[in-house]
């Protein structure tokens, strides 16, 4: 597995992709030039009239819930729509499920054009599942490990893989799961490494075709970049300013040094 996840990095880092990113004011920067830093490119469009031109020239759909209104909920029925007709994988992410009904009904509008990968937090996930969650609005209060069953159930219901990120990530696509053990507890402090997270699925998925391989290599690449991070860093502000450094100066010798990746039956 781990020699797939190289293969899969290094086939990203020959064909950049250009990622279509429906997200949120708050991370817009952040994913970005998180986007940029690791060799793909950012596009991020949300008109209704361009979204079926979009869809034709991106190699990848990201959408990201954060910011909800009702022109982008619209723009977001629109590009998945227009990714699924064209072929083209999306990414969901499911930010703050379960706080609102609002929320969740706009959920389940995304949920019914079938992602190809849900990339979010053990409580987001756990509320897509409709299962008890302790939610602290975009923040989660459950543990990853909690959430898998949820996942397992998600990834049946709607074919998709699903990642839960936390401590450990788990990534789930039927009966293949597989965890990422990287990272560091400071990531925590930084405002959109979620979200970030889900744009670099985004990015690997444009390349290829095994989704499940995209995103626990997305998780890879996130993960070992916050360690290479965490060493130069005094606090969360730096943390970020070297965090765009790691993704830029990553490289497939690194990636493989450094990948903590469990395996499960």
């Amino acid at each position: 597995m781990k020699a797939s996840i190289i293969q899969t990095f290094e086939n990203f880092k020959s064909n950049p992709t250009l990622v279509q990113s429906i997200t949120n004011y708050v991370v817009m920067n952040n994913t970005a030039n998180a986007l940029l830093a690791i060799g793909a490119s950012p596009i991020m469009a949300h008109a209704h009239e361009e979204m079926s031109d979009m869809s034709q020239i991106i190699h990848s759909l990201v959408i990201n819930i954060g910011t909800l209104d009702a022109y982008w909920v619209e723009s977001m029925q629109k590009a998945a729509s227009f990714a699924n007709n064209n072929h083209k994988p999306w990414v969901l992410d499911p930010v703050g499920a379960g706080a609102s009904a609002y929320r969740n009904d706009v959920l389940g509008r995304l949920l019914s054009q079938h992602p190809t990968v849900i990339r979010g937090n053990a409580s987001e996930i756990m509320a897509l599942a409709k299962e008890s969650i302790n939610s602290k609005g975009v923040d989660s209060s459950n543990s990853s490990d909690e959430a898998v069953s949820a996942a397992k159930l998600l990834s049946k219901a709607y074919g998709a893989v699903v990642c839960v990120s936390g401590e450990i990530d788990y990534v789930i696509e039927g009966e293949r799961m597989a965890s990422i053990g990287n990272g560091n507890s400071l990531m925590s402090k930084v405002t959109g490494m979620g979200c970030t997270a889900t744009a670099i699925i985004g990015a690997i998925l444009g390349g290829q075709k095994d989704a499940f391989l995209a995103t626990l290599t997305a998780m890879a690449v996130m993960g070992v970049a916050g360690e290479m991070a965490y060493e130069k860093a005094v606090g969360p502000g730096t943390l970020q300013l070297h965090f765009y450094d790691a993704l830029y100066e990553l490289t497939p010798d690194v990636l493989e040094r450094s990948i903590k990746l469990g395996s499960h039956a």
